[in-house]
């Protein structure tokens, strides 16, 4: 008779369970029983239009100045990498400044530049910067300068997790660098971008709640008018609080299969067929490149 054990389990996990579950319900207790959280008004303002508003504004300003932050990214990135000194010391410059200083006090001096620029000629023609900083202007220039910054390094880091001998195989093959980039280069790194991009686009959409102190009218800043006329300033950060997770389980849940399609050539069946050794031979190998779009080959001989 074959003798058949049981998995084991720490005895840590056992207690922490035990310590979990009366904490969890004990807190569930609190917050069902406690008057002073109004669940009432909770309920009132959850789907109020101001709130939902406001919650419109928080989505267009997060995926505006993430796509920003994306583009300038990548422009970063290969600036890094770029043989010109210049060009590299240059955004490397970049991304240290707005990587170095806190985000609110960005938001803040772009809301001023007015102070420090009030008008500026083009062509002969008088463009009123104060008219143009608007606190709108002000958050997409924060939010999407500021995100370049960290999305630079994201891309860098994806770019090098690329084997070098497809930048080889490529070049060999008469590539431009141009194409290189876009064709070869980029679509195997989105397997290290992807990740880093989800957790930054969640903390894009939390950092919107920063342009409340510049008046723009976002989720957070909603509910602070809200409160600031009831007097119910608890239950107004509840709702917020509530919407702010629900756009973020949202956001991861498209995530994880975003990360599931670009990581779909790492459990191709391709990968688990047998290795053949080829035939002896006198022709010269050709270089072997993974496109956009392809899974990866064996070199022909």
């Amino acid at each position: 008779m074959t003798d058949i054990r049981k998995p084991y389990r720490p005895k840590t996990l056992i207690i922490g369970w035990v310590i979990a579950i009366p904490v969890t319900l004990a807190l569930v207790a609190f917050m069902a029983t406690n008057k002073r959280f109004h669940w009432d008004v909770v309920g009132q303002y959850i789907t109020a239009p101001a709130i939902l508003g406001g919650i419109w504004l928080t989505i267009w300003l997060t995926f505006v100045s993430m796509a920003i932050g994306i583009v300038l990214g990548v422009l970063l990135a290969v600036a890094v990498r770029s043989k010109s000194g210049l060009l590299s010391w240059l955004a490397s410059a970049y991304i240290g400044f707005f990587r170095g200083s806190p985000l609110l006090v960005q938001l803040i001096f772009w809301y001023n530049l007015s102070a420090l620029l009030p008008s500026l000629s083009i062509g002969g023609m008088q463009i009123d910067i104060n008219a143009i900083i608007t606190p709108m202007t002000a958050a997409i220039l924060g939010l999407g300068l500021n995100e370049g910054a960290y999305m630079a390094e994201i891309v860098r880091a994806g770019l090098l997790s690329v084997d070098p001998g497809q930048t080889e195989a490529a070049e060999a093959l008469g590539l431009r660098p141009a194409q290189i980039l876009r064709k070869v280069v980029l679509p195997q790194a989105m397997r290290a971008i992807i990740p880093p991009t989800g957790n930054q686009l969640v903390g894009m959409l939390k950092n919107t709640s920063l342009v409340s102190v510049l008046g723009a009218a976002d989720l957070l800043h909603s509910a602070q008018v809200i409160y600031s006329m009831n007097f119910q300033t608890i239950p107004l950060l509840i709702v917020a609080t509530i919407w702010y997770l629900a756009l973020t389980t949202v956001l991861t849940v498209a995530q994880h299969y975003v990360e599931k399609y670009f990581s779909r050539s790492l459990t191709n069946s391709n990968f688990n067929r047998k290795v053949v050794k080829p035939a002896v031979t006198d022709q010269v190998p050709t270089p072997s490149v993974q496109f956009a779009g392809e899974t990866s080959k064996e070199s022909a001989v």
